[in-house]
C-alpha cells in the first residue's frame, strides 16, 4: 500500500513539475530578449524593435500567468503528499522559498504591471527599467529554486537535531558551489529555449513571406544569440556532469550506462541497458573517452552501478536515455545555430528556405532539453530526496493513502493538460494574427507604419 501511494505522489509531481517547467523555462529568456529589445528600440528609435516588442509582450503575458497558475499547486503537495519532507527539511526549505517570493515573485508583479500597462504612463527611461528588473526578477526566481534545488542534490551547512535538518551556514548553503554550476547550466537551457522559439516564429513568417523585416531580424537575433550559448551551456553541462562524478557517482554510473568498473573506462554512446540482466545491449561505445569525460585522464577506473547495493541505485531507463536526448537537442541546436548564422549574415535566409523549415521545426528542442535534463537530475537522485540523508520513501506523507493519491493525480493532470492546451493555443492564435494585429497601417513616403489602433476610432 505504502510502495503504491508512494509511486502515485511521485508520479504526481513529475507531471506537475514538468508541466510548470515549460512555461518558466520560456519567460525567464523571453522577459530578458523583451528588455533587450527595448533597450535597442530607445537606442535607435528603430521601429522594427517596437513592433517586435509589442508582439512578444502579449506572448509572454500568457506564459507568465500560466507559469503563475501551474506553480500555485505544487506547493501544496509539499503538505498534502510529501509532510514528512516538509517537517525535516523546513527550516531550510522554507525560508530559501520566501527568498523567492519576497524578491523574485515580488520584482516580477509589481513591474509586470508597468511593463502590460504604463507604455504611455511612465517616462520611456523607467519602462526600460521595468523590463529590466521583470527579467531580473524571472532571473532572481531561478535563483532560489536552483539554490533550494541543489541543497537537495547536495546537502551543506545543516546538522540533524531531532531528525530536522537545521541550517548552521547559510552562506554554505546558499553559496553552494554546486549552485555555481547548476543555475548558469538552467539560465542558458532556458536562454535557448527562448531563441529557437522566436528563431521559429521568425522562420515561419519568411516561409510565408509575411513581415519578412520583422521575421529576418527575429531570426539573425536569436541565432546569433544560440551560436554563442550552446558551446556555453556545453560547457556548463560538462561542469554539472563533474559534480555528479564526484557526489552522486550511483547516478553518474546510471547516465552512463556503466555496470562494472573500468579502467580504462568506455563511454556508451547508445544503447539498451538491461536492469534485470545488469548489462547493456546493442551497446554502441567508444574506448577510454568514459575514463576522459569522468576524470579528465585516459586511465582512470570508474565506478558501476554494481559496486552500490540495489536499494541505492538510481532507476537505469530514465537518466539514461534523458541525459541523451538532451544532449542529442544539444547537438541539433548548435547545428542550426551556426548554420544559420553564416547564412543570415550573407543576408540570404529567404533564398535558403531548406535551413527555415528546420528552423521552424525547432520550437520544441529546448523544451524537450529542459525537461530532459531534469528527469536526468531528479530520477538519477533517486531512491534520496535529500541525497545521503532522506530517502523519498521516508519523505512521504505518514499513512498516505492511495486512493488519495490517484484521485489528485488525475484532478492535478486534468487541470494542468486543461492550462496547457489553453496556453499553447492562445499563444498559437496569436503568432497566426500576426505582429500587426490590431494596428493601423499606413503608408508614407513608400514605407508600411504601423500604428496603434484602438478599438472605436474611425480608420483613415
Amino acid at each position: 500500500m505504502e510502495a503504491s501511494a508512494l509511486l502515485l505522489s511521485r508520479i504526481q509531481f513529475a507531471a506537475t513539475v514538468s508541466f510548470h517547467i515549460i512555461f518558466p523555462s520560456f519567460t525567464i529568456g523571453l522577459a530578458a530578449w523583451l528588455a533587450v529589445l527595448e533597450g535597442i528600440s530607445l537606442a535607435t528609435g528603430n521601429r522594427v524593435y517596437r513592433q517586435l516588442f509589442d508582439f512578444w509582450l502579449k506572448i509572454f503575458a500568457v506564459a507568465f500567468g500560466m507559469g503563475v497558475v501551474s506553480g500555485i499547486v505544487m506547493a501544496f503537495q509539499f503538505g498534502t503528499n510529501w509532510s514528512e519532507l516538509s517537517r525535516a527539511s523546513g527550516p531550510i526549505q522554507g525560508p530559501l522559498l520566501s527568498y523567492e517570493s519576497f524578491t523574485a515573485f515580488a520584482l516580477e508583479a509589481t513591474f509586470f504591471g508597468v511593463m502590460i500597462f504604463g507604455r504611455h504612463r511612465v517616462r520611456p527611461w523607467f519602462y526600460l527599467l521595468s523590463c529590466i528588473l521583470v527579467a531580473a526578477g524571472t532571473t532572481l526566481s531561478a535563483f532560489w529554486i536552483l539554490v533550494n534545488n541543489s541543497w537537495m542534490q547536495h546537502p551543506v551547512g545543516f546538522v540533524i537535531q531531532n531528525g530536522v535538518f537545521v541550517p548552521t551556514d547559510w552562506a554554505a548553503i546558499i553559496f553552494n558551489g554546486v549552485v555555481w554550476v547548476r543555475f548558469p547550466h538552467m539560465l542558458l537551457g532556458a536562454y535557448l529555449t527562448t531563441a529557437f522559439c522566436v528563431a521559429a516564429v521568425g522562420a515561419g513568417y519568411l516561409l510565408n513571406r509575411t513581415y519578412r523585416v520583422e521575421a529576418t531580424v527575429m531570426v539573425r537575433m536569436a541565432l546569433g544569440l544560440a551560436a554563442v550559448l550552446v558551446p556555453l551551456q556545453i560547457f556548463f553541462g560538462h561542469l554539472t556532469g563533474d559534480y555528479i562524478h564526484d557526489y552522486q557517482p550511483a547516478k553518474f554510473a546510471a547516465v552512463e550506462g556503466r555496470w562494472a568498473d573500468e579502467q580504462p573506462a568506455t563511454e556508451v554512446i547508445f544503447a539498451i541497458p538491461d536492469v534485470d540482466g545488469q548489462r547493456n545491449r546493442y551497446e554502441w561505445k567508444v574506448p577510454v573517452l568514459g575514463s576522459l569525460v569522468g576524470s579528465g585522464t585516459l586511465d582512470s577506473k570508474e565506478v558501476g552501478l554494481t559496486d552500490f547495493p540495489a536499494s541505492d541505485r538510481p532507476p537505469v531507463l530514465i537518466p539514461f536515455f534523458a541525459f541523451r536526448i538532451m544532449a542529442g537537442c544539444g547537438m541539433v541546436m548548435l547545428a542550426l545555430a551556426w548554420i544559420g548564422s553564416v547564412v543570415a549574415r550573407r543576408g540570404r535566409l529567404e533564398v535558403h528556405r531548406w535551413l527555415l523549415w528546420p528552423v521552424v521545426c525547432s520550437f520544441p528542442l529546448g523544451f524537450l532539453a529542459v525537461l530532459a535534463g531534469w528527469f536526468t537530475a531528479e530520477v538519477g537522485r533517486q531512491p534520496w530526496t535529500v541525497w545521503g540523508v532522506l530517502r523519498t520513501a521516508d519523505a512521504l506523507t505518514s499513512g498516505l493513502a492511495p486512493h488519495f493519491a490517484a484521485t489528485t493525480l488525475v484532478m492535478y493532470v486534468g487541470i494542468y493538460t486543461f492550462i496547457f492546451c489553453f496556453g499553447v493555443y492562445y499563444i498559437a492564435r496569436i503568432v497566426r494574427r500576426g505582429i500587426f494585429a490590431g494596428k493601423v497601417l499606413t503608408v508614407w513616403d513608400g514605407h508600411v507604419i504601423p500604428q496603434t489602433f484602438t478599438p472605436g476610432t474611425r480608420r483613415t
